[in-house]
């Protein structure tokens, strides 16, 4: 069954790893601002899971949807900053 409310996060997980994987293509590997790239979007997901009532079963769809999102991000940085 379809829901607004997963479709809802998938968008938010995206939309919000997606800058933050830009910024970590810009940051050194394991420094504490490479850290919170990765798990600072983290925090408005897990708001949105509970106040859209979803249960952890969501989680490791939003874990997909975040590390698309990051990898994307990542590569558009690398792309956009090479030239």
């Amino acid at each position: 069954m379809f829901s607004y409310a997963l479709l809802l996060i998938g968008v938010a997980a995206f939309v919000l790893n997606f800058p933050f994987g830009i910024l970590r293509s810009r940051t050194r590997k394991y420094s504490l601002a490479w850290w919170s790239c990765i798990h600072l979007p983290i925090l408005p997901l897990i708001f949105i899971r509970i106040i859209e009532g979803l249960t952890y079963k969501v989680i490791p769809y939003t874990l997909g949807i975040s590390i698309l999102g990051q990898l994307l991000g990542v590569r558009l940085g690398r792309w956009w900053f090479s030239s």
